[in-house]
């Protein structure tokens, strides 16, 4: 069960389970969480479901964060206002130095169906918590990215560099328009909305970061490639009403540069989960996009 875990997971894993009367828990566990069953020894990180009375989540960095740009203790904070508002499971623990998080385990109902409107009241909400000093800067993101993949030695082929100089162009239209900024998930894709007790709820707020709103719901229907038709529902109840010919742009801008970014992120991974035919059809996908007008 355990042996997919490195030897320096395992060793994180045990002493945040040493810490067990310092989770803030309800109710408060009264004996030492066992472990049930690794859920996730992947991508990123590595998750594992514990038991003590109730179930609980523990999530190890498999990498180091701010490789990726993301701010853990705004993470944190974040999740205390988003458990507050009901909307992600209650956050445990937090321990930044093992690369740790402890969270309460919401069982998954049996069905998991797409329901745009409960979709754009889950972003709603979130859009709402109170803002963090944290700030996506989807530039710097591009240029980190950019910059582990030369220090890899995998150097981007001349179609790549051509989307990137395409997507710099779009980053600086919106800069002339940016918009509104608020506290966003960033990566509210389908694996990281759960029903549970016939609720919506967000998990996974590691990206979270304060952005436009048109980046999150961009990330939203481009990550889960949904259909036109799924797109224009959601934009209507999430506005509760058509967009304008601006929130249209801005989409689609987002939905390139989040696209670009993906393909970005799959080739900068230390072990590639996708092989070249997979990664082709991202550069597909990616192309397709910006050969559509903004209109």
């Amino acid at each position: 069960m355990l042996q997919s875990l490195p030897p320096t997971v395992r060793l994180k894993l045990d002493q945040t389970l040493a810490q067990w009367p310092q989770w803030n828990c309800a109710p408060v566990v009264t004996r030492a969480p066992t472990i049930v069953k690794v859920l996730t020894a992947g991508i990123s990180n590595y998750s594992v479901l514990v038991e003590s009375e109730q179930h609980f989540v523990i999530r190890i960095d498999g990498f180091t964060p701010a490789t990726f740009g993301l701010c853990r203790h705004t993470e944190w904070r974040a999740l205390k206002d988003a458990y507050d508002a009901g909307l992600t499971p209650r956050p445990c623990y937090f321990n930044p130095d093992l690369g740790t998080l402890v969270s309460d385990y919401l069982p998954l109902d049996h069905a998991q169906e797409l329901d745009v409107d409960d979709i754009a009241r889950l972003l709603h909400r979130i859009h709402r918590l109170p803002p963090r000093h944290h700030r996506l800067n989807l530039a710097d993101r591009i240029l980190r990215y950019e910059k582990q993949l030369e220090h890899m030695d995998r150097t981007p082929g001349d179609e790549l560099r051509q989307h990137g100089e395409k997507v710099s162009r779009l980053l600086e239209e919106i800069s002339r328009h940016p918009g509104e900024s608020v506290l966003c998930h960033n990566d509210l894709l389908r694996a990281n909305r759960i029903y549970s007790g016939g609720k919506l709820w967000a998990i996974d707020w590691e990206y979270c970061a304060m952005a436009s709103p048109w980046y999150d719901i961009a990330v939203l229907v481009n990550g889960d490639s949904l259909p036109e038709h799924t797109t224009a529902a959601l934009l209507h109840s999430y506005l509760g009403r058509a967009p304008n010919d601006w929130e249209r742009g801005t989409l689609y801008r987002y939905g390139c540069i989040y696209r670009y970014l993906e393909v970005l992120w799959y080739m900068a991974l230390e072990k590639p989960i996708l092989d070249a035919p997979a990664i082709g059809q991202k550069l597909a996908e990616l192309n397709s996009i910006l050969e559509k007008s903004a209109a």
